[in-house]
């Protein structure tokens, strides 16, 4: 199959392009950005005039809830919600049940996303069995049975023992370990950034230590077994600086941060309400400013939506009961533009930290255009207002502060390997 897309605005901060002009598709990937490739006839024709034609976008953290908690979610109802944001390519945690540690469950989340045919899933496979902490999983084996990392996810480790001898044997293989630095001695029990505000609503807070301890365990875990090491939803200002000293180092570390985190400060626990709870919590104002800091540095090279879908009662408890998360997966791209439209950072960037960006820490091929890569893209009405409400949302999950929100910019049509997946009706 051939295709054109034609007067489309091209964007690609991979190949710093930034035209308007054609894109021509064929045998599932890009075969040409401007002039058509010798010999292209008979293709298909779609007008983009007026819209933007972006890498389909990458999501390191998806939840898809499948298997073990289908009343949250499942791969088609996620997936559905993923591409209809423009994602065509994510990232699934390991904490389904039964757990990502035997090439089974690997496969068997990829099987029923390919049956789905929505976006591209990676699964990440437990790096310790069940998720315990002190047994390794077979790292290798999921390894080939497509996981495209190792994470203990947010349970903590047995001992600095056990995890040391994990990144010592993923290191040997070149595998790559995502990390969620949590001092779980610390932050056991809370549900709040600890500050001014968790201290006068009466919330149990959870102190920036808990992260940036273990942060700082974990990095020198990393320098001295020499393992491939990217570091999941950064929420503090200090988890920034220590990164960029890491990197400046010499140390082969990544790091992404939620999008909700760019947003949202703890100033909203005013509001009492369950949907901003969350893990890690949303922190100070200065926390926030020096997260998009980061980004401007290049130090955090990948925001991703931290979706996880909830049902309805999941919710609706005092703020401490509720279940954390936020479902944003199908709002990320205008959620993301946000940051753009406020002045903290410019189109280019936020782009990148959704395309190419995190597609370069779990090295995954996709987030560009360029000529012989699989066409994963989008096209995307930048001036469109719409509203996203319980009625017209994708995801299963009714987990969103969002919700009800009016939003500028929206997906219109999303291709994974040239052909259509979602288009908006």
């Amino acid at each position: 199959m051939k295709l054109r897309i034609q007067n489309g605005r091209i964007i690609d901060p991979s190949q710093g392009v930034d035209l308007v002009t054609d894109l021509y598709v064929e045998n599932q990937k890009i075969a040409a950005i401007g002039d058509a490739p010798d010999g292209f006839e008979d293709a298909e024709v779609i007008d983009a005039s007026g819209l933007w034609v972006l890498p389909g976008l990458v999501d390191l953290a998806v939840a898809l809830r499948e298997p073990g908690f289908s009343q949250k979610g499942n791969i088609a109802t996620e997936g559905r919600a993923a591409v209809s944001g423009g994602v065509t390519t994510l990232v699934c945690p390991p904490d389904t049940n039964p757990i990502v540690d035997t090439p089974a469950v690997a496969a068997l989340i990829q099987d029923k996303a390919d049956a789905a045919g929505m976006a591209n899933v990676f699964p990440l496979g437990a790096l310790t069995q069940g998720l315990d902490g002190a047994h390794l999983s077979n790292m290798v084996s999921l390894t080939d049975a497509g996981c495209v990392a190792l994470s203990n996810h947010r349970r903590p480790m047995a001992s600095t023992k056990v995890l040391y001898r994990a990144l010592e044997y993923a290191a040997t293989h070149d595998l790559l370990v995502v990390f969620h630095p949590d001092e779980s001695s610390l932050s056991e029990g809370g549900c709040a950034h600890e500050g001014l505000m968790s201290t006068m609503h009466g919330l149990a807070g959870i102190p920036e230590t808990a992260e940036t301890i273990a942060l700082m365990r974990d990095l020198l875990l990393v320098e001295k077994s020499g393992v491939r090491a990217h570091f999941a939803r950064l929420s503090c200002g200090k988890s920034v600086e220590m990164i960029a000293d890491a990197r400046a180092s010499g140390l082969d570390v990544t790091a992404d941060v939620a999008v909700h985190n760019l947003l949202l400060s703890d100033q909203v626990l005013n509001q009492f309400n369950g949907h901003y709870h969350v893990l890690p919590p949303l922190r100070s104002e200065d926390d926030r400013l020096t997260l998009i800091e980061g980004i401007k540095a290049g130090v955090i090279t990948a925001i991703c939506s931290d979706h996880q879908p909830h049902e309805k009662m999941a919710k609706i408890a005092p703020f401490a009961a509720t279940e954390p998360g936020m479902a944003n997966v199908e709002v990320l791209l205008p959620l993301a533009m946000t940051l753009m439209d406020e002045g903290d950072l410019d189109l280019p960037t936020v782009l990148s930290c959704l395309t190419y960006g995190p597609a370069s820490c779990f090295g995954l091929e996709a987030g560009t255009l360029t000529v012989g890569s699989f066409a994963d893209f989008v096209l995307f009405d930048s001036t469109a207002s719409w509203d996203w409400t319980l009625e017209n949302r994708k995801t299963k999950g009714q987990n969103s502060p969002y919700l009800d929100e009016r939003f500028t910019g929206r997906v219109m049509s999303t291709f994974i390997s040239g052909q259509r997946v979602y288009q908006l009706v």
